[in-house]
This record gives structure tokens, sequence and C-alpha cells, in this order.
């Protein structure tokens, strides 16, 4: 089978990542995520698993047929093939993956990946364009050694302090946070370090942690201890700086009611129909209102009991107070239908084809993909080695196209740019300078 050597010559390139190559030696969540997110935005994206397969192909129930909906969750519009890197065939093919890529993602332990000739020192040397993305639990200095999982940095981090009722036990959050806000800021550094190669032709190591990731995360609690030398203790569903900013019972169940502002306030007691509770000192400030809460909350609770949590949500939104019923999962996706938000897409086609939660991010004129469902182990395999074993001068090739007869999504009254799969030059260059105009390049 003839390998078309671009993207362009199979039909491809919408996305604004259409082009780049991903080689993907992560597995579980945080890695998965990113990679995810970048194949819908229009990158190739070439998961290489263990002969097992990634472990959440096993993490079930819930299942759609016999696949765990945890592994679909994550890994759409992805092919995959099966490596074993302690066989030398399989191992050379991926350093070949490796050196042909733009972007190398993994989240083994700290330096796992040397003995194979796969950390970045070793895909560098002959890829010296290779943006390089490693992701730990807690960075590949002293914490190296140390297990990686969500669970242990959540209990670490002191979010696990945090969450639950006051006197009651520390809770973990009900998804493995840190691994997708990992995942995301994976993401975000492959894309500025993308940025920079375009700008000066150089690649780089970049690095990301969940306990960092999970630090800067805190927000407000970090910078409580580290600013204000306080250390933060849980408090169940209330915020310690603002009030009301909590659930409130009312006639069926709860709402969250978040009126951080004085205006907000205000309009929360009219809707209420206690207007002069708005005009009580004791009330006037969120700073009076947070000291002062225990006085305030029967107010408020007397006043929602008369009416059911949705009908307050129409009522208050209205009024430009925020508000939100607590719902099920399923609450969820239908209030996104409700704002037309379309949260479920279907990627695939026929028998294939899974409904998953559509892509966070919209553009006007490079919308994602959903084209590919998750893969079956090693669904690519003999395409990819055979492509892999064909040879290819360094960097001006990506994989065979990604199966499908879905038609592609085009801007035609939109200015057309240069394609992005236009063959890579060999790296390094010389920095790239603006032409002389100012004017971007790409213009």
């Amino acid at each position: 089978m003839e390998m078309p050597s671009t993207p362009a010559a199979s039909g491809r390139g919408v996305g604004p990542l259409a082009g780049l190559l991903v080689a993907d030696f992560s597995r579980v969540l945080a890695g998965p995520y990113a990679t995810m997110l970048l194949a819908d935005l229009g990158a190739e994206v070439v998961k290489v698993e263990s002969p097992a397969g990634d472990e959440t192909r096993t993490w079930m129930p819930p299942t759609r047929g016999e696949t765990s909906t945890y592994y679909l969750g994550v890994n759409r519009n992805k092919r995959s093939i099966a490596l074993d890197l302690r066989a030398e065939d399989d191992a050379t093919a991926a350093r070949e993956l490796a050196h042909r890529a733009d972007v190398v993602i993994e989240n083994f332990k700290p330096g796992a990946l040397a003995k194979f000739g796969l950390d970045y020192a070793g895909v560098a040397a002959r890829n010296p364009g290779v943006v390089y993305a490693s992701i730990s639990g807690f960075g590949s200095g002293a914490g190296r050694h140390v297990p990686g999982y969500d669970l242990m940095v959540q209990a670490i981090s002191g979010l696990m302090s945090l969450t639950g009722d006051p006197d009651g036990e520390p809770y973990r959050a009900g998804i493995s946070v840190f691994d997708v806000m990992a995942g995301n800021h994976a993401t975000i550094g492959i894309l500025a370090a993308l940025r920079h190669r375009d700008a000066t032709g150089e690649g780089q190591h970049v690095e990301v942690n969940l306990l960092s990731s999970a630090l800067s995360g805190l927000v407000n609690h970090s910078s409580a201890y580290v600013a204000g030398g306080t250390v933060p203790y849980r408090m169940g569903n209330a915020h310690p700086s603002v009030f009301p900013y909590e659930p409130f019972p009312t006639a069926d169940r709860d709402l969250i009611v978040a009126a951080a502002n004085d205006g907000q306030f205000r309009r929360l007691c009219e809707v209420l129909g206690i207007p002069d509770t708005a005009d009580d000192p004791r009330f006037a400030h969120n700073r009076d209102r947070t000291a002062r809460r225990e006085e305030l909350r029967p107010l408020l609770v007397e006043r929602l009991a008369t009416r059911g949590a949705s009908e307050w949500f129409d009522a208050l939104v209205a009024a430009g107070v925020p508000a939100a019923p607590i719902n099920t999962i399923d609450g969820g996706f239908a209030m996104a239908e409700r704002f037309e938000l379309d949260p479920v897409v279907e990627v695939g086609e026929g028998e294939r084809a899974v409904p998953m939660a559509r892509h966070p991010i919209t553009f006007s004129g490079t919308p994602p993909r959903y084209e590919l469902p998750p893969p079956e182990l090693d669904e690519h395999g003999p395409e990819l080695r055979k492509w892999l074993s064909t040879p290819q001068p360094p960097r001006t090739s990506t994989p065979p196209p990604l199966h499908s007869t879905a038609p592609q999504a085009s801007r035609t009254d939109a200015p057309q740019a240069p394609h992005p799969s236009a063959p890579h030059p060999p790296y390094p260059t010389a920095p790239q300078t603006p032409p002389p105009t100012g004017k971007d390049s790409r213009d």
C-alpha cells in the first residue's frame, strides 16, 4: 500500500493542528486525555500500547458492550499499535515513530524509557525539533521513584483535607481531578513549545507533574497558605470568604446559591420576597454576611423552602443571581442540551460509532473532528508497522490517513493560509524573523 507523504496528499487538513504527528506512549488518563484533545484538533495521534493494552481497557464496570467506558472516554481519534519494547524489532519501530514525530508524550516513571533509547535525550539526538512531554506524579527529582496516582496526589497536596464535612472524614474528589488538570497543563505546554519551535526551529523537553498541577490548581487555598500564612480546612460545601455561596434546601432538592457581591445579594433578597434583608446593616457587605452567616442562613432557608429547585433556578437566573440545581450526570447533560451546547457527539460510523462528550472548545473556522472511535488494541498495527519500516527522510511525512468516509467541513469563504502539512524543514533551523512589513508571515 502506498503511503502518502503528507496529510494534504490524503485529503486531510482540517483542524488547527493538522499535519502534526504525535507519538503517544502514555496510558490511563492524564496523557491520553491530552493526546485526545490534540487529536480532536487535527493532530495525527499514534497510541503505542503494550501487548496487554492500556490498563483502562480493563477498568470496568461500566461498559459499552464489552469495552470499558473509562477507556472510551479519552481515546478517540487515535490509532493503536501494540509494541513490546523488550523485543528489539518493536523497540526499533517505537524509536522510528518517535524520530518522525512532532510531539512525543509519555508518563512512564522518569528515566524508565532511557534503556530503550526513548527518553528525551535519545529521541532528540535524531529528532532535535521534537517537543517531548513527560507527565509524572512528583517530578524528575527526589520524587521520581514515587508512583503517580491521582488519589495519592489528592491526599498529598491537601485537597482531601479541604473536601468533606468539617467534622467528618476527608474525601477524594468525584473524578481524578489532578490527572485531568495535568493533562490540560501538558497540552498547554506542548502548544507553547510548538510555538517556540515555529519561531526558532528548536524542540524542547516539557515536564508536567501532578503535584505541581495540584498546588497550582488549589488557587485561593494555595495563596492563603503561601501569601497569608493560613492553612485552610474543610468547610463542607461552604466558602471561606463568600456567603451565600453554598447549597440550600428547597421544597424538593438542594439548590446552589452563589450571591458573591452586594448587587447579587440584593437581587436575591428581592426574588425571595425579603427585600429589607439587603438593607439590614448586619448583612450590608460580603464581609458582614460571611461573619454572620449563621444569622443569615435561616432567613434564606425559610424562603427557599416555599418552592422547588427548578422553579427557583429559573427565577433567580432571570434576575441575574447565580444559582444551580444539584444534578446527577444525566441532569448535567440535559442542562447542556437546554443551553444548546450539543454536549454529545457520535464518533465513527456504523456499528463502531460511539456517543461521546463533545470537545470543550469551539472554533469558528477549524472545528474539532470526531472521525475515529477509540481503537481496538493494535487495530492499526499492520499499516503502521509497514509505514514505519518504509525508509523516509526525517521530518517529512506522517502516517497513513485516518480511515473515515465522513465529509470534511471546510471554510471556503475564509482566506486560505499555506497548508500546515507542508513538509517540515530539517531541524534545527535558523531562527525565523518577521517579514520586513511587520505582518505575520502567514497573512
